[in-house]
């Protein structure tokens, strides 16, 4: 499988990076990218074929992997529409929905839209991909695979519910962060140092997260078990509940999801 990204950026780079630790080659990487910046960085990185623009030999792929800003999407895509043979295509920008990117490649479908997200740096990501039915199951392998190189991936049958994810996942570890935050804030008002308070939250985080990914059991079953009655956990969790923390994450959740729809409808207009 010969694959060609267009965009050399972080995602890209991540992407490279997961399939050269699995089983790809260098020599079946391409990478397209008009900053001469990262063109020398990936080809650094990973010793794979380097050009500033989408010529035959650039091209010369069975997928091509768009990885760049979604506001370039349309310039980008209208670009390579004459210049394609056909190739499955496989897009990582927020937003751009299918009907739009088939639009700008002149009708083509055979194309597969996905929502990674950050932890794919690190090999840690989950991506949710979609596809039109008439995809091949060929084409949902070979995307499967690209995306499976820098973690997890589901895919889902309606593309609304890219929006969803976006909003879950894909800005997800933004919410996890933003509570890294007050835990670290609070440990530094308590009297611990700036060493201690970092290392016990990100500790608790990681081990949260890995205990209850090896757990049968629902997260609400694994915070009960760490609730004594009367006990510190239980303040904690009481202030939370007056003041509907729960409630608040759940809105601020929907909101995104709007948004991510919203940003759809902008990035698509002609």
């Amino acid at each position: 499988m010969k694959i060609t990204f267009i965009g050399g950026g972080n995602m890209a780079s991540a992407l490279i990076g997961g399939l050269l630790a699995g089983h790809a080659k260098a020599s079946e990487i391409r990478v397209v990218d008009p900053d001469p910046a990262s063109r020398e960085r990936v080809h650094t990185n990973f010793g794979v074929a380097v050009f500033d623009s989408a010529g035959s030999a650039a091209l010369e792929s069975d997928v091509l992997v768009i990885a760049v800003k979604p506001q370039q999407m349309r310039k980008v895509a209208s670009g390579l529409a004459p210049l394609m043979s056909g190739q499955l295509v496989i897009s990582v920008a927020a937003g751009i929905r299918f009907d739009d990117l088939s639009r700008w490649l002149s009708g083509h479908r055979r194309i597969a839209r996905t929502m990674p997200n950050t932890p794919a740096l690190i090999g840690e990501g989950i991506t949710a991909l979609f596809a039109a039915p008439e995809l091949a199951p060929q084409d949902r392998e070979m995307a499967d695979t690209i995306l499976s190189a820098v973690g997890q991936t589901i895919w889902v049958d309606d593309e609304e519910q890219i929006d969803a994810v976006t909003a879950v996942s894909g800005s997800g570890p933004a919410y996890v962060f933003y509570f890294m935050e007050a835990m670290h804030a609070g440990a530094l008002a308590m009297g611990l140092s700036e060493t201690h308070a970092r290392q016990l939250t990100l500790a608790t985080f990681g081990g949260a997260a890995r205990l209850a990914a090896k757990s049968a059991d629902a997260p609400s079953v694994l915070r009960e078990r760490v609730t004594s009655k009367g006990g510190t956990t239980a303040a904690a969790l009481a202030v939370m509940a007056e003041r509907g923390v729960d409630r608040h994450i759940v809105d601020a959740i929907e909101a995104a999801c709007r948004r991510s729809a919203e940003l759809g409808i902008e990035f698509g207009r002609d």
